[in-house]
């Protein structure tokens, strides 16, 4: 893959290219601040060109740059500052009642907004299985690369998440969404 591009801008450019959206989509569902997340999408992409040698096209390049997303997401909300910035955004939360933050608006138009607010509930380890699943069509197999989880844990999630979507849906009342699908991997 390397080969094809001249020079690392070459291939950063070809990156922000194909993944921007999907960072960013990827790094809002874990830290739902639409600013830090933009600001994730940034770190990602430098990381990615500081480690253009390493891409030896072992996993497909769509696997490879949602890792170093996923893991500068992981990464972001240990840090201090991170806790610092999730404790703020709930005591705004709470003290605007429900109403839907501008993030939450521009996440939820992309797809499904009533699916995407139900598996924003979910807690992380299936909101990130579903979200790579759904929106970004990855199988089973690209899941475990992406996670660094083995096959039988991401079949696993999935199953759990689907539950507990089902049964978020159930308690909320519609139609569950993807019931009857069957999960490809």
């Amino acid at each position: 893959m390397r080969e094809w591009f001249s020079t690392q801008e070459e291939f950063l450019e070809y990156l922000y290219e194909q993944f921007s959206d999907d960072i960013y989509r990827l790094n809002f569902t874990y830290v739902k601040n639409k600013e830090v997340a933009e600001d994730l999408v940034q770190e990602v992409f430098i990381k990615c060109y500081r480690n253009f040698n390493q891409f030896n096209g072992d996993s497909n390049l769509k696997t490879w740059v949602f890792r170093i997303a996923i893991n500068q997401c992981k990464d972001y909300r240990k840090s201090a500052y991170a806790k610092y910035v999730l404790l703020s955004s709930k005591i705004s939360e709470l003290a605007l009642g429900k109403n839907k933050s501008p993030e939450e608006i521009v996440f939820g138009s992309y797809e499904n907004t009533d699916l995407t607010e139900k598996i924003m509930k979910l807690p992380e380890k299936y909101r990130e299985v579903l979200f790579l699943h759904y929106f970004h069509h990855l199988k089973i197999r690209e899941m475990a690369i992406s996670l660094g989880l083995k096959d039988n844990t991401i079949k696993s999630r999935m199953k759990k998440a689907k539950e507990l979507l089902k049964k978020i849906y159930s308690e909320e009342g519609g139609t569950a969404y993807g019931e009857g699908t069957k999960s490809t991997g």
